[in-house]
Formats: structure tokens, C-alpha cells, sequence
């Protein structure tokens, strides 16, 4: 295991320049490239270690700010610890940004972070591996959807909004996808309800995506998320495993 070298970088976008944090193994070699999306609580330390971790098992890893349009990271303040009464706030603050990413807007955004990270020396520059985190789930969905040459694997973790009734929800890019998916769902996330679930395994199933979805019994929405009071140890434990299994495969 290689110590990662992680710095802040800017990249142009589609509505002006999207700051990012980018980690990779100090050791010079062109690695397998990872981009991983925020939960809405956006590039912050936690965010960065978890980048950090990836990179350590040898890949090269972007973190891009996706709320730019409203500021740099931290585009709101927060709490070193986000407890449950904090969300309140804190959401009624983010939600107006979160309208912002649309899927023409995400698929656009997508595209910049692709391209910046596939022509940098640390990586191989072939097709990459995503993940996301909560509303990150839906972006790495649609990135998969919209840019299936660039993208050899995606991860949706206690995701949100994967599989509405919406006419433009992300399951509905499923006939495009070619990559292998995995999803982590948290057990009884109202944000991603069982019906929901359901649609997406079946929307998957249907087009012949190679994908596995898994629900974390005992876990809430945000498991994975260390400096949140959703965070559960074990559950994350095996998410590791399994997103790092997912890129070992395919990268």
C-alpha cells in the first residue's frame, strides 16, 4: 500500500470551474482513475479520507465540489460532527443547490470531470470507476448512463433518487449502461424505499446490466459517513469490501 497524495484542483465545467480534490499514490505510476461523488454535504475531511483510502489500494481519485455553481467546498458550514438535529438546517440550505443537477446538467458536469481526470499522467487513462454517497448514488448512475465508453464500473451507496416515477429518472439510462454496478442499500431508507429498490434491480435486470444490490439490514441512510450520527461501522466495513472488489474486477 502506497501513501496517497491528495491535493485541490480547479476544472472547467459546464457553468464556470468546479474545484476538486484530487489523491493518487505518491509512487509516479499511471493508475486505474476513480471519481467519486459527494453526499450533500459535499468535500470535506471525511470526503477527503475516504478519497485518500481508494487511492491507497492504488487508484487515482477525483472528488469533485458538484454544487459549484453556489461556491467553493465547504459551500455551507459545518459541524465536525453532523448530528441528526443538524440535518434540518443544513438540508434547507442544500436542497435549493441540489435542484441544480439536473441530468443534462449532471451528464454535462460528468463529461468535464472525465475528460480532466482521463488526461492526467497519474492515470491509464481508460475507463474509469465511480461511486457515490447518498445523492452521489444518482450522479454515478447517470454518469454511468450517459457515458458508457468512459465508465468500466459504478457503486450507488445508500443512494437516493435512483428509481422514481419521474420521466427522466436515472433507471430509465439502463438499456445504455455497460458497466458492472453495485449498490449498497440502507434498511428502511425512507429516501430510497423498497419499491424504489425493486424498480431499479428490475430496470437492470431487464437491459442485461451486470449489477448486484444488497440491502444493509440495520443501517440508516448515511452508514458509510464517519462524522455523521448515521455512520455504522460494520455496515461500512462491507461496503469497503464490496467497492473495492467492484473496481479490482473491472479496472
Amino acid at each position: 500500500m502506497t501513501d496517497a497524495l491528495g491535493t485541490t484542483v480547479d476544472i472547467p465545467a459546464l457553468d464556470g470551474t468546479a474545484d476538486a480534490y484530487f489523491t493518487h499514490p505518491g509512487d509516479g505510476g499511471a493508475r486505474p482513475a476513480v471519481l467519486l461523488y459527494m453526499d450533500a454535504f459535499g468535500v470535506r475531511p471525511q470526503l477527503r479520507a475516504m478519497a485518500d483510502r481508494i487511492a491507497e489500494a492504488g487508484y487515482a481519485v477525483l472528488v469533485p465540489n458538484v454544487l459549484y455553481r453556489h461556491g467553493r467546498a465547504p459551500v455551507v458550514e459545518l459541524p465536525d460532527k453532523i448530528a441528526d438535529e443538524d440535518r434540518e438546517a443544513l438540508f434547507g440550505k442544500l436542497f435549493p443547490m441540489m435542484g441544480d443537477l439536473t441530468p443534462q446538467a449532471v451528464a454535462a458536469d460528468a463529461d468535464a470531470y472525465l475528460t480532466w481526470l482521463q488526461a492526467r499522467p497519474e492515470t491509464d487513462g481508460h475507463p474509469v470507476g465511480t461511486v457515490g454517497y447518498c445523492m452521489g448514488a444518482r450522479l454515478s448512475l447517470i454518469t454511468a448512463g450517459s457515458h458508457p465508453a468512459k465508465v468500466a464500473a459504478a457503486a450507488g451507496l445508500h443512494g437516493a433518487g435512483l428509481a422514481t416515477e419521474a420521466p427522466d429518472s436515472p433507471h430509465l439510462l439502463a438499456d445504455g449502461i455497460t458497466a458492472e454496478l453495485y449498490f449498497g442499500h440502507a434498511d428502511g431508507d425512507a429516501a430510497n424505499p423498497p419499491e424504489q429498490q425493486e424498480r431499479l434491480t428490475r430496470a437492470l435486470a431487464a437491459a442485461g446490466v451486470r449489477h448486484r444490490a444488497e440491502v444493509y439490514t440495520g443501517a440508516d441512510h448515511g452508514f458509510t459517513m464517519a462524522d455523521t450520527e448515521a455512520y455504522n461501522a460494520e455496515a461500512a466495513d462491507r461496503h469497503w469490501q464490496a467497492l473495492l472488489d467492484l473496481f479490482a474486477r473491472n479496472l
